[in-house]
């Protein structure tokens, strides 16, 4: 097996940070998995489309990125999916979204192997990438435990040319899967009552080869370390210890936002943001509700010396790499609830902008279109689509941060009040509905509020450029007749 050294330049890498919430960890008893999509350049566009069900057809996979190729089964289920708008020249990434199953998938969050594991299992040039890997793995799943077992078979047969960290959920169970040299991974149900973040740095930890409910893993795993003495401690079989990293770019990129995660969520726990032993599964101080994710998401060391857009030295503003970044292409909540009929439990809160600045929208999942200003995204700016949309309202409010962000604030406070609303009032008229009514009547929903949004951005961003006119520098008060 041969390791070329241009496999990790081969895709746009994501930098990503991502939330997992068990089912009895959140207020409403949902499972909820979330993710920043963060590219390595500040504009990637995307889409948010629904790609249909399709049965009894012969189809093969092959990426225009590395060339992976891969017959795929005759039957697919429907799915919801967030594409770059460049497929040509940019992939395909699907990244997340829902199938008609009601299960939901996000891939991927970058991560890395050590130099020890990968000489021994090297990364496979062609194989499986995250360009692919939701398009060949969520129209065929049936849970979120099929995901796990489903993939790891395709980075048996297949391979894998990067490290990668893949999220499940179905309305039960929370997975985490993280695929960390050419074929070995290990994933971990997060606990019912329990919570995660991670941040592009090998997060499991203790691995329990005895609890089938609780661990899956790559076949031989065990032996492989054994054979090439991979393992640094004496009686525990260490996942983060054996294959991962801790080093100066953990420290400065990655660590600090899972301590921000943590210090949100369970405060009590005192910890250094360059801690190397931070817990991989963890308990809030609180039910956490789907605001609570989304402001980690969108944060950026908020109230802490850390904080870019701070009044902090300047030294420290600089010193970590926040979790909101303009990188962010899309943001995202996977909510699946459990006190709704499985037809209307399935809400993917979506945030096209900096999810530092722009709200999190929320669409019913079991639906067969989304709306036009999502499903068409121009490579170009414009002033019609969602995604452009919301990158102007970004691009206005950091313009004159200290000006703008507390009417920001409120701007998108208001929306999550009307968003909360929405979602409770769709649900209790869909509760009455026929089943085969419920996807047209969701989907008329979905459009309706994407309406309302576009009145509302237009008339805040309207009225931030006019309140922006009178800053300008280019004044002198002096008389005020001249």
């Amino acid at each position: 097996m041969k390791f070329s050294i241009g496999v990790l330049n081969m895709k746009h890498l994501s930098a990503c940070t991502s939330v997992m919430v068990g089912k009895n960890a959140s207020i409403d008893g949902s499972t909820m998995i979330a993710r920043n999509d963060d590219t390595f350049l500040p504009l990637t566009p995307q889409r948010f489309i629904v790609q249909p069900a399709y049965e009894n057809e012969t189809k093969v996979w092959k990426s225009n990125q590395n060339g992976f190729t891969a017959p795929m089964p005759k039957n697919g289920y429907r799915m919801l999916l967030t594409p770059n708008a460049d497929v040509a020249k940019e992939g395909v990434y699907a990244e997340s979204g829902f199938n008609q199953k009601h299960v939901a998938m996000s891939a991927t969050e970058s991560v890395y192997g050590n130099l020890s594991t990968l000489a021994h299992d090297p990364l496979v040039a062609n194989g499986l990438a995250e360009d692919s890997l939701q398009s060949m793995v969520l129209p065929y799943i049936n849970s979120a435990r099929d995901g796990v077992q489903y993939l790891g078979q395709l980075i048996k047969e297949y391979g894998s040319p990067e490290g990668n960290g893949v999220m499940f959920s179905d309305n039960n169970e929370v997975w985490y899967m993280e695929i960390v040299t050419g074929h070995h991974w290990v994933a971990q149900r997060i606990p019912d009552d329990s919570y995660a973040v991670v941040a592009n740095q090998v997060a499991i930890q203790d691995v329990d080869f005895d609890d089938a409910d609780n661990f899956m893993y790559s076949d031989g795993i065990q032996e492989f370390v054994e054979k090439y003495h991979l393992n640094p401690d004496e009686n525990e079989f260490n996942f983060r210890h054996i294959f991962g990293t801790s080093n100066e770019k953990d420290r400065h990129y990655n660590t600090p936002r899972v301590w921000y995660g943590q210090r949100y969520l369970t405060p009590e726990m005192v910890q250094s943001p360059t801690s190397a032993d931070m817990p991989f599964i963890c308990k809030a101080n609180r039910k956490i509700k789907v605001t609570d994710v989304e402001f980690i998401l969108g944060s950026h060391y908020n109230e802490t010396d850390y904080d870019p857009l701070g009044k902090g030295p300047e030294d420290l503003k600089t010193k970590f790499r926040p979790i909101a970044m303009n990188r962010t292409q899309n943001s995202h909540v996977l909510q699946i609830r459990n006190d709704v009929k499985p037809e209307i439990s399935t809400i993917m809160w979506l945030n096209f902008g900096v999810p530092a600045f722009s709200p999190y929208v929320p669409f019913f999942a079991n639906v067969n279109a989304t709306d036009p200003t999502y499903e068409t995204t121009p490579l170009k700016m414009d002033d019609t689509s969602a995604y452009w949309m919301y990158r102007k309202l970004s691009m206005i409010v950091e313009s004159h941060y200290s000006h703008f962000i507390q009417q920001d604030r409120d701007f998108k406070t208001d929306n999550d009040q009307m968003f909360l609303t929405h979602v409770e009032n769709t649900i209790n008229q869909a509760q009455n509905l026929r089943p085969e009514s419920v996807s047209a009547f969701l989907q008329k929903q979905n459009q309706s509020l994407v309406a309302e949004m576009e009145t509302r951005v237009h008339k805040f961003m309207n009225e931030l450029m006019s309140k922006g006119l009178t800053l300008s520098k280019l004044t002198y008060d002096m008389d005020k007749n001249l």
